[in-house]
């Protein structure tokens, strides 16, 4: 039998309803054991001397026979000390001045108009009774209890007490619950095809739980479907080789010198698109370990090669720069966007400088630039140029961009692309200090 959402602790609504239950009860206990520690159905207790017991002493020697009265004054001094109950003379004149006492004016009231209250100088609290018969007694009224001010008052602290309590509850219910989530969000982030990081856990309510088997089997899913890719097409380039060579050697026995070199070519162009194809596809498959390295010689190397093969390729920059980076993976993000800026410009300037949060790398040609309106597309798989910088159509697949631009995510840093002026283009990169967190397929 499935139990309603809201029974089932299992799930988020059983807790939430278990959260709920569980705070009205703190809080029935917390008000039950403040109303039981101060017990205000209780009132102030006379036995330690309040003018109620004061009046019913005067009432009761009033009541009894001359003679007794003094056994019976010292019972009652025994009984109630705090009063200090003695005789007084017969011959003592009572007082003429104004009481201003508010317990005093409220004994007279208890006693009524048969019995005379009077102060006793010099002490304020110390008053004297003229019983209805003329016998006189005297007593001291004790000082009354100032009451607690309203912010430490039993029920103001009961209920801050029971406020903190319950929004601490709260608090923990609430990290217990979504801590999973933030779990999710940190494993969404990490994601990537290369990533060895561990499945996600399965704990927590049976919402999450089951989120999370879903998100485990479909991280398994898109892994299996990109390895079952890529063997697919590493067996078409292995199968594709050979009929190109069987070809190119074919080639070789054409009379015909201009159609030779042009077969020569377009197997030259197969040979080169599949290769650059299956490099883009096999880079997030094995991943270069983050190491130091110094990005300024990376990059001094980059343009003395290329001037090597003639090319105008100078560097500018400090002599040395250090940052976390895979150095093989950028080597060859720099030089594939310095082989685009040499086949479309005639100079090339690789300028290196540090930036806010690590280094600023910035590649710089003189060619005809890219359109405003193509620049973002233009970091996509397999989107050449429009036919300003597309001079050579057999020149370029569509990837030389987007492998740099895979490689600068997967530092954690980020590649733009820029006007220059007068003309040209100007791709920066943005390199962190420090290793990414996470590591996306580059």
């Amino acid at each position: 039998m499935k139990l309603p959402g809201f029974l089932n602790l299992k799930g988020i609504g059983g807790q939430i309803a278990a959260l709920v239950v569980a705070s009205i009860i703190a809080l029935h206990v917390i008000i039950t054991a403040a109303f039981l520690i101060n017990r205000p159905d209780r009132g102030e207790p006379f036995a330690v001397g309040g003018p109620h017991e004061l009046a019913l002493a005067a009432q009761l020697l009033a009541a009894a026979p001359p003679a007794e009265r003094a056994r019976l004054l010292a019972d009652l001094a025994r009984a109630y000390p705090q009063l200090e109950l003695e005789s007084l003379p017969a011959d003592i004149q009572p007082a003429a001045t104004e009481i201003d006492h508010a317990v005093v004016h409220g004994l007279i009231r208890h006693l009524g108009s048969h019995y005379r209250v009077f102060t006793l100088p010099p002490n304020p609290h110390r008053v004297g009774i003229a019983l209805p018969d003329g016998a006189m007694i005297a007593a001291t009224i004790p000082i009354p209890r100032r009451p607690p001010p309203f912010w430490g008052g039993p029920w103001m602290m009961t209920a801050m007490f029971a406020v903190i309590s319950v929004t601490l509850l709260g608090l923990w219910a609430a990290r217990a619950l979504t801590a999973p989530l933030s779990a999710f969000a940190r494993a969404a982030e990490s994601f990537s095809l290369n990533s060895t990081d561990a499945p996600l856990p399965e704990r927590g309510p049976e919402e999450i739980r089951a989120v999370a088997r879903a998100l485990n089997r479909m991280r398994a899913r898109i892994t299996a479907l990109i390895d079952d890719r890529t063997r697919m097409l590493a067996a078409i380039s292995h199968d594709l080789r050979t009929p190109i060579t069987r070809l190119r050697l074919r080639s070789e026995f054409i009379e015909d010198e201009a159609h030779r070199l042009h077969m020569l070519d377009d197997l030259d162009q197969m040979r080169s698109m599949l290769e650059a194809v299956l490099s883009f596809l096999r880079n997030d498959r094995r991943p270069e370990s983050m190491t130091l390295t110094d990005i300024a010689s990376s990059l001094q190397l980059v343009a003395d090669q290329f001037s090597d093969m003639g090319h105008s390729v100078r560097y500018v920059g400090p002599d040395h720069l250090t940052a976390m980076a895979r150095p093989d993976d950028l080597h060859r993000c720099v030089t594939n966007l310095v082989e685009n800026a040499v086949r479309f410009g005639t100079e090339t300037c690789i300028r290196l400088a540090r930036s806010a949060d690590g280094a600023a790398i910035e590649i710089e040609d003189d060619g005809p630039g890219i359109s405003g309106e193509r620049k973002d597309i233009m970091l996509q798989p397999f989107v050449r140029g429009d036919s300003a910088r597309n001079m050579d159509g057999a020149a370029g697949f569509g990837l030389g961009l987007s492998i740099a631009n895979a490689i600068v995510l997967a530092h954690g840093g980020e590649l733009s692309l820029h006007d220059r002026q007068p003309q040209g283009l100007r791709v920066r990169i943005l390199l962190p200090s420090k290793a990414p967190d996470r590591r996306s397929a580059a």
